[in-house]
């Protein structure tokens, strides 16, 4: 009855300006200027207007960056019409922009991540679900780049970073992301990430996540997960079933590594979603492992629907790539590549968070989904307009007529070959033996000793 009545009470946003404020509020701003270091002299620029063009310019269309400059700067301009006027260069908005603390920036997502949760409805059947992905990008061949990012593990490969983001499965909305080198490890960023994530979230991820040390953490920090299990992984079993049987039941993770060290193992429940795609003989058996043992908080069922929205985490990496253009980093400094990618981040959590805020809401209905590429024709929309003067027709409404197709496929999307990317070959499921007596022995000594 709360989230109706604020839903209810909540204006519309009749301009573009009004539906950004709603999550970069004052409030958010000051985050920003408590985390800017004040020791550094003053310049022109100063964070909100700079912040604001590096996001403007991730929006805006243009062939070349002083074009994309120019129109994000004169959308800034006539919205701070009363207020000093930044900078009038690329090099000197690069120069500024360097000069800012990255923590500034982080710090300003995180007041829009605050703001996320507290517009938009999150939980779903008790869970907040989160898919967790990570994607390479690349960067110029400048001497700088080629010096500190190394690229990918193949010889000749250009300078590299690697984006790992948590994205909500139902809205498409990122929640938080983390930056590396093109080499950096996605489970190491994951762990960053941890203390960030809501209370109730329930974390779905792909096989690349699995680990002992990883889902010992996610359990000690109380953190739910679904996590999709290959055949690197061996679990151990009290009462042994065959593959073609097995369905739902208690496992234990107890890799060698942990067993010198000590460590007792992890009890987890073991899923098994069974589905056949039509003109297919066999089964795509999805072997999932999760540290929720009541099966009526989360079935089966459920969990292969929950590991189906992980899609939508592959459809965000779509969307800053192909629909921001951000295959490739422009920047061609250490210090403008790490402000560009996380101000390309912000940006793309604004949009997104503005689609899913606009999106109606239908009695008896799902609510639909919105489309980012039709979101971001209409704040191009008002990027050109915005000297111009013309009354438009309310933002918030044209937003909500920005959605996704809705019409049912008759036949399945064709594949595409791509050059340098390797088929994708489903994982086999894990092996699952018979529990030896001697570990059962080692088992039930640590258990009584516990406490």
């Amino acid at each position: 009855m709360a989230q109706t009545t604020k839903a209810r009470l909540r204006p519309l946003a009749k301009t573009f300006l009004e539906s950004i404020r709603q999550f970069l509020t004052p409030e958010v701003w000051k985050q920003g200027h408590q985390a800017h270091n004040k020791k550094n002299r003053k310049c022109r620029w100063e964070i909100q207007p700079l912040v604001m063009v590096l996001v403007l310019m991730t929006w805006s269309c243009g062939e070349s960056q002083a074009e994309r400059f120019e129109a994000a700067k004169a959308f800034c301009v006539a919205c701070r019409s009363k207020q000093k006027r930044p900078g009038g260069t690329v090099p000197g908005f690069q120069k500024a922009l360097a000069r800012l603390p990255i923590g500034v920036l982080r710090a300003i997502a995180a007041g829009v991540r605050g703001r996320i949760a507290a517009w938009l409805s999150l939980e779903v059947d008790g869970f907040i679900p989160l898919g967790c992905d990570g994607s390479r990008l690349r960067c110029p061949r400048t001497a700088e780049l080629e010096k500190h990012l190394s690229g990918a593990n193949q010889q000749g490969s250009p300078p590299s970073i690697w984006l790992t983001a948590v994205v909500h499965l139902r809205l498409g909305v990122p929640w938080c992301w983390q930056w590396g080198k093109g080499t950096a490890s996605e489970r190491q960023h994951l762990q960053r990430m941890l203390p960030l994530l809501p209370a109730a979230a329930l974390l779905v991820a792909d096989a690349g996540y699995i680990g002992f040390e990883l889902a010992k953490e996610l359990m000690s920090k109380q953190v739910s997960f679904l996590i999709r299990q290959c055949s690197l992984v061996t679990l151990d079993t009290e009462s042994q079933k065959p593959l073609e049987e097995f369905r739902d039941g208690v496992v234990l993770f107890w890799t060698k590594e942990a067993r010198k060290k000590g460590e007792p193992p992890l009890r987890v429940r073991l899923l098994c979603v069974r589905r056949r795609k039509k003109g297919e003989t066999k089964s795509q058996d999805v072997w999932l492992m999760t540290n929720v043992m009541d099966g009526r908080r989360l079935s089966v069922e459920r969990a292969g629907q929950y590991y189906r929205w992980r899609w939508e985490n592959e459809g965000f990496f779509r969307t800053y790539k192909r629909t921001l253009n951000k295959m490739k980093l422009e920047s061609r400094t250490v210090k403008l590549v790490h402000r560009e990618a996380e101000g390309s981040m912000l940006a793309l959590q604004l949009l997104l968070a503005q689609g899913a805020l606009a999106m109606p809401k239908r009695v008896g209905k799902p609510k639909p989904q919105a489309s980012p590429r039709k979101i971001l024709l209409e704040i191009r929309t008002e990027i050109r307009s915005a000297q111009a003067g013309r009354r438009r027709e309310c933002f918030a409404k044209r937003l909500q007529r920005a959605q996704r197709e809705q019409r049912q496929r008759r036949t399945p999307k064709e594949r595409r070959i791509w050059p340098s990317r390797m088929p994708h070959v489903p994982p086999k499921p894990p092996e699952i033996l018979k529990l030896p007596a001697e570990l059962e022995a080692i088992l039930e000594a640590a258990e009584q000793t516990s406490p």
